[in-house]
């Protein structure tokens, strides 16, 4: 992948011929003034305004987050994300003609590159980049507040929430390590669009990405992954409802039944006036109104915990877009 600006030149003459096809030669005078020209003219350059959405971001950033074990307010994430919502590709230094090309200029086997732009304790701020196929597999952010903005391109985000946070993996012998997960989001974005906020236990905590083309976006992570601080990341395996249809969760359990007696709202926007438990034709396992149905029914799939996967390598590269001032 190459990043790069043209720069348009001045295309003066800076000695004119004389008759005859003699070269007239310059005199003093006239370089000096030919010298202060060209002062001029990169006096007038750095004079440009140039891109503060990512300098305001950082500083933003530095209030904004506390350290390990804060969520920051919900004004406060407003304030990121009003910044977000308005940075361009350019803010970061990239071109809306992105591409990903080996030195033969054959298109590379997708992978995944990243740019970390800043680092701290309290938060980083980095760029990936996607060739169209390219994954980032179903993984999680312990602890952390992130917020996305997609700057180019389009690609396809399925995340999830446990469905009971407290909750934890069966690791009796013999049994099957899954955690019951809701789906939060399943769909497509494509840029320009707004920004995304996911949250230790909340937001779409877990979530998969696959670029539809080639796409860049913009990541804000409150704190960073920190192994040493148990922040280290996670990788799942999706698996449907129906696979593990024998195991009881009580949390699921209850809370279904308890819907049924009173028809109450135990679920964000599932209101269980007249309940159907049915399942997906993928396997899921829904609950509300019904497969098809104009309603708020909510997906549910089993996450089983995995060692890394081959497809998550990612390769690092230098950060020079435009810099930020701490």
């Amino acid at each position: 992948m190459r990043i790069g600006a043209t720069l348009v030149g001045d295309n003066r003459n800076h000695a004119n011929s004389s008759g005859g096809g003699k070269v007239r030669y310059v005199s003093n005078s006239r370089v000096i003034r030919k010298k202060r020209f060209i002062r001029r003219e990169v006096k007038d350059q750095r004079s440009l305004p140039l891109p503060m959405a990512l300098q305001e971001l950082y500083e933003a950033c530095r209030e904004v987050f506390k350290g390990p074990g804060t969520v920051p307010l919900p004004e406060e994430v407003q304030r990121l994300s009003l910044i977000l919502d308005n940075m361009k590709p350019e803010d970061v230094g990239l071109s809306k003609d992105l591409q990903f090309k080996t030195k033969h200029g054959v298109e590379a086997i997708p992978k995944v590159i990243y740019t970390a732009i800043y680092k701290c304790d309290n938060f980083s701020m980095c760029i990936f980049f996607l060739p169209s196929g390219g994954v980032i597999p179903l993984h999680n952010h312990p602890g952390m507040t992130v917020l996305s903005k997609l700057l180019l391109g389009s690609m396809h985000v399925k995340s999830y929430d446990w469905a009971d946070p407290t909750d934890a993996p069966d690791a009796t012998p013999g049994s099957s390590p899954v955690r019951l997960a809701r789906v939060k989001a399943d769909g497509v974005l494509v840029a320009p669009c707004d920004s995304s906020v996911l949250y230790p236990t909340t937001g779409g905590n877990i979530h998969a990405i696959k670029a539809l083309t080639t796409c860049a976006f913009l990541d804000v992570l409150g704190p960073p992954y920190s192994e040493e601080d148990g922040r280290d990341c996670s990788y799942y395996k999706e698996h449907p409802y129906t696979a593990f249809s024998g195991k009881r969760n009580p949390w699921l359990e209850g809370n279904f039944l308890l819907g049924l007696q009173y028809g109450i709202q135990f679920m964000p926007n599932v209101m269980l006036l007249t309940s159907s438990f049915f399942a997906h034709a993928d396997g899921g396992i829904g609950l509300g109104p019904g497969p098809g149905a104009q309603g708020s029914g909510e997906w549910y799939g089993w996450l089983e915990e995995i060692d890394v996967p081959e497809d998550s390598l990612m390769v690092g590269i230098e950060y020079k877009g435009p810099q930020i001032i701490e």
